[in-house]
């Protein structure tokens, strides 16, 4: 496996779809080769109730062009889609060029009417997947309040985390997954959005529980260690393999 630079992105959802999409392929453009890129929930249209057809009708077009820029790279974020007359959250992993993994967001936010715009996806659907020697939790947003998923993507090298996550609960984030990172001894990258109403607390987590966050940096780089994750789940032994 080679080398892989962790990367939490930060930036601001705009109302045009396109400057977002810009923002995006530039950040992931900057990163270096053999990156694990996360990128903020919804990041390229925001919950744009209001233009959902408009949304959905973007993605199609953005997935080409985040497949053009994925050579060398796993990226990971969520698109608002319609399937069969449903409307989803999905994440999406993209690596070399090619859409590996998706699935819809499983957990919907009732307090803020998600439940009402989208359908739910199943939970079951909630696993690992391994890129490139890479072994890839995925939670989304308020999904990571679920004790049962966590325990469902034990084993995970990296969990990934994009999120729309609230300001007023943004202690709950940063502990949250500062937590998560530490019960399953394993790297956490938590992509929240930058915009106003969100915490702005996008950040890396290894698996010590040592915390780097963003700030005013929008694309916050780490270094992959493997090593880091075997020597903390022997030292500290708690039933996790790998």
């Amino acid at each position: 496996m080679s080398a892989y630079t962790l990367c939490a992105l930060s930036f601001e959802t705009t109302p045009n779809y396109n400057t977002n999409l810009q923002t995006l392929l530039t950040l992931i453009k900057q990163t270096p080769n053999n990156s694990l890129i996360v990128a903020p929930e919804v990041c390229l249209s925001g919950f744009d109730y209001e233009h959902f057809e408009d949304v959905c009708a973007f993605s199609p077009y953005a997935i080409e062009e985040i497949q053009k820029v994925s050579q060398g790279k796993i990226i990971v974020l969520t698109m608002i889609e319609k399937r069969s007359g449903e409307v989803f959250n999905f994440a999406k992993i993209f690596h070399n060029g090619t859409l590996v993994y998706e699935r819809a967001k499983a957990k919907l936010f009732r307090f803020a009417g998600e439940d009402e715009y989208f359908s739910e996806g199943k939970k079951e659907k909630i696993e690992r997947v391994e890129i490139d020697g890479i072994k890839i939790g995925l939670l989304i947003c308020f999904e990571l309040r679920f004790k049962d998923l966590w325990q469902q993507l034990e084993g995970s090298d990296v969990i990934v985390v994009p999120s729309w996550w609230g300001k007023i609960r943004a202690s709950h984030f940063q502990t949250l997954t500062n937590a998560l990172a530490l019960m399953n001894q394993c790297y956490v990258i938590a992509s929240d959005s930058a915009n106003e109403e969100c915490t702005k607390l996008s950040g890396i987590i290894n698996p010590q529980g040592v915390e780097v966050r963003n700030g005013n940096t929008a694309c916050l780089e780490l270094q992959y260690n493997k090593k880091e994750i075997s020597l903390m789940r022997r030292y500290m032994n708690v039933g996790i393999d790998g």
